[in-house]
């Protein structure tokens, strides 16, 4: 919030006018909260919301270029301080999933009336994880998915498991190999074998598997 005024500050990631002009009214119109600004894509974003930081960012996922869920994990790294509340129409669990790994601290759906998103955005700023019913039930089983009783063994080395982690952490195979100071091929040559060992296909079931076994712990 700013200091001189205690409003909660929010900018807006959207690429429809009429939703991203209507948050913006909605927003900017109501006294505890301020508009800093209002973006029409996530590489927009990233090139401008330095300017004025807020205190949320409420993001679609569905954008032209690159989506929100990569998005929300760029902006994260580069401004931890910011909390990420998706509003999106997407409420498969696959979009779930991974967007609340990117660094999504709330999820909603876009028929969420505008007092419950106004709650939803204080919410998220006092450090809350508000979501939709729906999207709630989903995760929810989720969680019941991911609570094995005992830790599983896939016989993966320790530098897969480090890799496993940082895919887990919400690392793309580039933020990998430059955390762990190797090169793009070598993370891709790990993953492979991962994959392989995991018997899965793809990042969002290498992680979910990764829970369930408890293989980073």
């Amino acid at each position: 919030m700013t200091a001189d005024t205690g409003k909660i500050r929010v900018v807006i990631i959207e690429d429809r006018k009429e939703i991203r002009d209507g948050l913006v009214a909605l927003i900017g119109g109501t006294p505890e909260y301020s508009c800093v600004g209002d973006y029409y894509s996530i590489e927009e974003a990233l090139s401008r919301i330095k300017a004025a930081l807020p205190d949320v960012a409420l993001v679609d996922i569905g954008l032209p270029g690159m989506s929100g869920i990569e998005g929300i994990r760029l902006l994260r790294e580069r401004h931890p301080a910011i909390a990420f509340l998706v509003m999106t129409v997407y409420d498969d669990d696959d979009r779930i999933f991974n967007a609340l790994c990117a660094g999504a601290t709330g999820y909603l759906l876009k028929h969420t009336t505008p007092a419950r998103l106004l709650e939803s955005i204080a919410e998220v700023a006092r450090g809350g994880a508000p979501m939709s019913p729906e999207v709630a039930r989903r995760v929810v089983e989720l969680f019941r998915q991911f609570r094995p009783p005992d830790k599983a063994d896939y016989l993966l080395t320790p530098h897969e498991v480090k890799i496993l982690k940082l895919l887990v952490a919400g690392h793309n195979y580039k933020t990998a190999a430059i955390e762990l100071k190797v090169s793009l091929n070598t993370v891709s040559f790990h993953v492979k074998h991962i994959y392989e060992k995991l018997q899965v296909h793809s990042k969002s079931e290498a992680v979910a598997k990764a829970l369930r076994g408890r293989l980073t712990e």
